[in-house]
């Protein structure tokens, strides 16, 4: 089975603009997307999918200079994006992959590429409630066709996935249960604020490991309420 990840980039957020370039531990906040997404057993590529826009060569020259795989295309159809960037590699399935998302949980992915293997479903739900920042998304390439055929909503075009989230009888889906260890919905480890940055800044500095467990930072966090507490406050941007 091949199994690519994209992990969808750009140097325009709203909020805290050119936050994945932004230092964290002794690298930066991409190269710890790489690295967990390079972690994770069974995906055979991964690919940074930004836009074509002047802001965003600052992306393509970091892929250049770490010789990671990167493709352009749209800024604001990031669905067509994906399947532009998931053509060139004819793919069975697609691991959607965010990068405000540094400490994407790649051991739970492992067990969700397995699965997808294993069942060979449209697309995998989760049962449970992560910490935000953690999950993948994985969806097989021919549902992915079929969401950028019939998903037109700005909706749609700008969260890859939510068409088949929205439509979920139209798929064929199959469930991963979220282990209990993991299950911290309180706890916010993305990236999408000043707050958000101090978070993730003070868990690098403590493990100083782009691979360190996410069970271990939620481990962390909860031991630790007063860094946990610097971004607890942030609501998240509603999907419209």
């Amino acid at each position: 089975m091949n199994t690519i990840a994209i992990i969808q980039a750009r140097m325009g957020s709203s909020r805290l603009p050119g936050k994945i370039l932004k230092p964290l531990g002794n690298v930066d906040v991409l190269t710890y997307d790489i690295e967990r997404c390079r972690a994770i057993q069974g995906v055979t590529e991964v690919i940074v999918a930004t836009s074509s826009l002047p802001q965003d060569d600052a992306i393509a020259a970091w892929c250049e200079a770490h010789q990671v795989a990167y493709f352009r295309g749209s800024e604001d159809d990031v669905l067509d994006r994906y399947v532009q960037c998931a053509k060139m590699y004819k793919p069975d399935y697609v691991m959607r992959v965010t990068s405000d998302c540094p400490f994407v949980d790649y051991e739970m992915a492992i067990d969700m590429v397995e699965l997808m293997h294993k069942e060979q479903k449209d697309i995998i739900l989760l049962d449970g409630e992560l910490p935000r920042g953690l999950a993948v998304e994985i969806i097989s390439y021919p549902a992915l066709l079929r969401i950028h055929e019939v998903g037109l909503e700005p909706r749609h075009r700008e969260h890859v996935t939510y068409y088949a989230y929205e439509f979920k009888e139209q798929f064929e889906a199959i469930t991963y249960q979220i282990p209990n260890n993991r299950q911290a919905h309180e706890l916010r480890i993305t990236l999408d604020t000043e707050e958000d940055y101090q978070l993730i800044t003070e868990v690098a500095k403590q493990f100083n490991n782009p691979l360190v467990s996410s069970v271990e930072v939620i481990e962390f966090l909860k031991a630790n309420p007063q860094i946990a507490n610097l971004n607890a406050h942030i609501e998240q941007k509603p999907v419209i």
